[in-house]
C-alpha cells in the first residue's frame, strides 16, 4: 500500500486540470467518444467518462443504461456482449461503443481521468472486478467513483492502493434522512475525493470533508456563475464546456 505521502501526491496530480464531463465534446464530437476525448488531451484537460457493463463482462465506456439516445440502436447496453456493442456506432459517427481497455490505450498517461462506474444497485462485483482488470498496466493518475457507495466500498477493500471517489447529490435527497443516507454512504465508500453536484453548493456536507482534507470536485460545471461557485467551495471542477 502506498504511503499517506505519495497517496497525496497522486491526489494532487489527479486534481491538477479541470476535467472535461465525459471529453470534450459538442458540435460533430459526441459524448463518451474517442474524439471527445482525443480534443480534451489536445486542449490540456483532464477527462470524466462513464463506464458499465456488457452482457458478457467487459468495462465499456458509455453513460445510458439504454442505447436509444445515443446510438440508432435499441435496448439495455447490458443485453449485448462486447461485440456486439462494437458493431453500433455511436450516433452521427463511424465511431463504435468503445471498452474501457481501448480508451486507456487512447489516453495513454496523457491525461488525469475519473472514471464513474454507473451500477444501479449493489451487485457491483462483476462491474468493479472488469475495471479493476482494465486498470491493471495503466499508471496514471486515475480515480474510480461512483454514486453506489458500493464501488467505493469494493475497491477500499481489494484494492486499497486505487484512489475511489464518491458522487453526491443532494438533489431529492433533503431533510434528515438524506443526511443519514450520505453518511452512511461516505462510512461505507471512504472516499479519498467527493464528487459534489454543483448545484448543492455550498453545502455543510463538503465543507467538513474538504476542511477534513479531502478533495471536493464538483460536476457539472456549466456557466460562469457555477465557475465563481465551485472557485469558492470546491477544489476542481468537472465541465460541460471550457471558459470562454
Amino acid at each position: 500500500m502506498p504511503s499517506s505521502k505519495s497517496r497525496q501526491a497522486e491526489l494532487q496530480a489527479l486534481g491538477a486540470r479541470p476535467f472535461a464531463h465525459r471529453g470534450l465534446h459538442g458540435g460533430e464530437r459526441i459524448e463518451n467518444s474517442r474524439a471527445a476525448f482525443a480534443a480534451a488531451i489536445e486542449a490540456g484537460f483532464g477527462i470524466e467518462l462513464d463506464v458499465q457493463l456488457s452482457g458478457d463482462g467487459v468495462a465499456m465506456v458509455f453513460h445510458d443504461y439504454q442505447l436509444d439516445r445515443l446510438t440508432d440502436a435499441h435496448g439495455d447496453v447490458a443485453a449485448h456482449s462486447a461485440d456486439e456493442l462494437a458493431a453500433i456506432r455511436l450516433r452521427g459517427t463511424d465511431e463504435p461503443i468503445p471498452t474501457l481497455a481501448e480508451i486507456l490505450a487512447l489516453i495513454a498517461a496523457r491525461a488525469p481521468l475519473l472514471i464513474e462506474v454507473k451500477s444501479p444497485d449493489r451487485h457491483v462485483r462483476a462491474l468493479c472486478g472488469a475495471v479493476d482488470a482494465a486498470l491493471a498496466p495503466y499508471l496514471a493518475p486515475v480515480g474510480v467513483m461512483s454514486f453506489n457507495p458500493e464501488v467505493g466500498r469494493w475497491f477500499a477493500r481489494r484494492r486499497p492502493e486505487r484512489l475511489r471517489g464518491l458522487v453526491v447529490t443532494e438533489n431529492g435527497k433533503s431533510g434528515r434522512l438524506g443526511r443519514i443516507k450520505r453518511n452512511l454512504s461516505l462510512w461505507r465508500a471512504k472516499p479519498d475525493f467527493l464528487a459534489y453536484d454543483i448545484r448543492d453548493l455550498p453545502s455543510d456536507v463538503a465543507a467538513l470533508v474538504r476542511f477534513g482534507g479531502t478533495p471536493v470536485y464538483t460536476w457539472t460545471v456549466r456557466t460562469d456563475d457555477d465557475r465563481a461557485r465551485a472557485a469558492a467551495h470546491a477544489d476542481q471542477i468537472v465541465f460541460e464546456q471550457p471558459a470562454a
